[in-house]
């Protein structure tokens, strides 16, 4: 049998996962900084509790997971699995052959963590998760069935100064891995005063859904998807302008402030995008800043975060110099909660997705060479008691903080060259008679061929 694995998912070299672990350490450093404690939730959840909390697309790319035991004997012998079931009878079949799935992403177990442990927790409570998600998703890209999310939600508050926090937070995190982005926000209920001035409150799911793939599929098929969920033309005609509105940000702002000045919904979502605008602007402007990237932050209209649970503002990242999709993305949810009998906890949160950062910073040739380090010590091995002597010096190594090993085996030195190369060892230590009767080692840099007699001590200080 010849082995694979699923589509859009990969195995990760050792030089993979330490570029992969200086990102999760970058991320997780800026984090604890901010204030965030750390939870995990289980990798299984209820399908009771992710159904129904993506929208209809993402319930379709839920991982279920087959029941245990003999299933089958529980279902109607009338039906039959066959082509010509309806999607009314397969849905039923699903709920009866699984009861659990593969979780979509972080913010709904979140939510239903939240609840659990009510009594555990002291609101506002600001935790973050750094774990695996799972989507069946057409695989492509920088899109990937198996990734990885890293996020940071701050639930017990309806505070605006919870977004600011967040827009800093991402500005310290991109600054930190080198990479210069544009931080675009809107908010929800600009897009819900939207909806209700074109006549068509009912449909905001529908235009919200439709208008966040407009960088991805562009606006003739944006329009086509909305005419196909029953919008009017007049309605999609009045659309254009406002979600192709240009200028500056207080330019955009000024025109909403008219055409929504009907919608009690959409004015409060402009108060909220300009408090939010102004005060991350000059927190940022007055917080010191080793980097001397220029991030942006920009209002755009066009984002509107496909997920149904958003009910304020949203965010979305992308990197200004890689051709990648969104990098980060996040929102205000102001009764997630409730669906699990805990209402009116507020929250709001922010996504890292760590693939896409790593194909950017791979793109980009970013990676620190420090983020590679492994082994940088080879002590050669030429037999039992050269092993011996070398041991206790290995340890000194180690309690020095440098990782260093002993080739195991008493092989031809060419061998033991040979693979101090291939792992990018930088330092071999050569010990034989000589050495150990003067306790000083002979120590060869492995990219220059220099060779150098040092003590232990000496080689520690030039590490």
């Amino acid at each position: 049998m010849k082995p694979s694995i699923p589509k859009g998912t990969r195995d990760f070299s050792p030089a993979e996962m330490a570029k992969r672990n200086y990102i999760f350490d970058t991320i997780r450093s800026v984090f604890y900084t901010f204030g965030f404690q750390p939870i995990e939730t289980p990798a299984m959840e209820n399908l009771s509790t992710l159904m129904g909390k993506y929208g209809e697309e993402g319930d379709k790319l839920l991982f279920k997971v087959l029941n245990s035991g003999n299933f089958l004997e529980k279902i109607d012998a009338s039906q039959t699995l066959t082509p010509n079931l309806s999607p009314l009878t397969l849905n039923h079949l699903a709920a009866q052959l699984c009861e659990k799935g593969l979780r979509y992403d972080l913010t709904v177990p979140f939510a239903r963590y939240v609840v659990m442990h009510r009594d555990e927790i002291t609101l506002p409570f600001k935790r973050f998760q750094m774990q695996p998600v799972w989507r069946a998703d057409r695989p492509q890209r920088g899109r990937y069935r198996e990734f990885y999310q890293c996020d940071a939600d701050i639930v017990g508050t309806d505070s605006l100064l919870c977004e600011v926090d967040l827009v800093q937070m991402i500005d310290t995190v991109f600054r930190a891995l080198g990479i210069r982005v544009a931080i675009h926000i809107n908010n929800r209920k600009i897009l819900s005063g939207i909806a209700e001035v074109i006549g068509q409150a009912d449909k905001l799911i529908d235009i919200t859904v439709a208008i966040d793939k407009l960088d991805k599929i562009g606006l003739e098929n944006v329009n086509a998807e909305l005419a196909e969920k029953g919008l009017p033309a007049d309605a999609i005609a009045k659309l254009q302008p406002i979600i192709l509105l240009s200028g500056t940000d207080d330019e955009k702002l000024a025109t909403l402030r008219t055409l929504l000045a009907a919608s009690e919904t959409g004015m409060k979502g402009i108060e909220e995008t300009e408090f939010i605008l102004r005060t991350a602007r000059q927190t940022l402007a007055l917080t010191p800043n080793p980097s001397p990237l220029t991030q942006e932050l920009v209002l755009d209209l066009t984002l509107a975060r496909g997920l149904n649970y958003y009910t304020g503002a949203i965010f979305e990242v992308k990197a200004l110099d890689a051709e990648m999709g969104s990098i980060s993305g996040g929102g205000r949810y102001d009764n997630l909660t409730g669906i699990f009998g805990l209402p009116g906890v507020s929250g709001v949160g922010i996504s890292f997705g760590a693939d896409r950062i790593y194909d950017v910073l791979t793109q980009l040739d970013l990676f620190p060479a420090a983020a590679t380090r492994g082994t940088r010590v080879l002590f050669v091995n030429f037999g039992d008691a050269e092993a011996a002597y070398c041991l206790p010096l290995l340890s000194r190594l180690r309690a020095a903080g440098h990782a260093a090993e002993l080739y195991p085996d008493a092989a031809k030195m060419k061998k033991q060259m040979a693979y101090a190369n291939a792992l990018g060892i930088p330092y071999v230590v050569i010990v034989g008679q000589d050495e150990m009767s003067t306790d000083r080692l002979s120590v060869k840099d492995m990219q220059t061929g220099q060779q150098s007699s040092l003590t232990i001590d000496e080689l520690i200080a030039m590490l």
